[in-house]
């Protein structure tokens, strides 16, 4: 049951932290000239580099961690103070801090030149996978929940979730057009600033766990 809920933290704090919404308008600009099929392709690229990324840090955080010399709740702290950070920025309207503001002018305005059909792969993967829909936060919170696995079975559970995610990615971009008409601009950030107060939640829990694991006699 731990492992369920510690689950169902890490795919809300991905879910927020990716959020195909917020990438959304660089990839509706980069591809603008790009036909119905290229935009899927593009789609398609990108989300699986997101479930690439996002797999390969599961399988791969805690002996990271080991090899770095990094305890687990020094971990978790330091990623929780980073996802608290991220959602401070976003209830306040910013940008993410973990995820460069780029291609914008001081008005906000995208300014992106339309880069050749021929470059699709690599759009795909920056800057829409990397980092405007997974970046530090998302790969810190799957690093710290990859920690949490105990078994063969939370490990699949995890990737579950990594493909559960990359797959709203997909969905996200292939329905960019009728998303950003229906939400505009006002929809947007109103659901940008929901999701930055649910991530701000997540990533308390993530810390308290980091201080229970460095200081049970505390919590005792």
């Amino acid at each position: 049951m731990k492992m369920n809920f510690e689950l169902g933290k890490l795919f809300l704090a991905l879910v927020v932290l990716i959020n195909p919404l917020g990438a959304l308008a660089i990839y509706l600009e980069l591809t603008q000239n790009f036909t119905k099929r290229e935009r899927r392709q593009v789609a398609r690229l990108a989300a699986f580099s997101v479930l690439m990324l996002a797999v390969v840090f599961t399988l791969t955080g805690s002996l990271l961690l080991k090899i770095l010399g990094i305890r687990i709740g020094s971990f978790q702290i330091g990623g929780g103070i980073l996802l608290f950070l991220i959602s401070v920025s976003m209830v306040r309207g910013g940008s993410n801090p973990a995820k460069p503001d780029i291609g914008t002018s001081e008005n906000n305005e995208i300014q992106i030149k339309t880069p050749q059909k021929t470059d699709l792969a690599s759009i795909a993967v920056v800057p829409i996978a990397m980092p405007m829909m997974i970046g530090p936060g998302g790969i810190s919170a799957v690093i710290i929940q990859s920690t949490a696995a105990q078994t063969i079975q939370d490990t699949l559970l995890l990737l579950g979730a990594d493909v559960l995610v990359a797959a709203l990615c997909y969905l996200g971009l292939i329905t960019a057009d009728k998303i950003s008409k229906w939400l505009g601009q006002t929809g947007l950030t109103i659901f940008n600033r929901i999701m930055g107060m649910m991530l701000a939640a997540v990533s308390i829990e993530i810390i308290l766990a980091g201080a229970r694991s460095l200081l049970p006699q505390w919590f005792s």
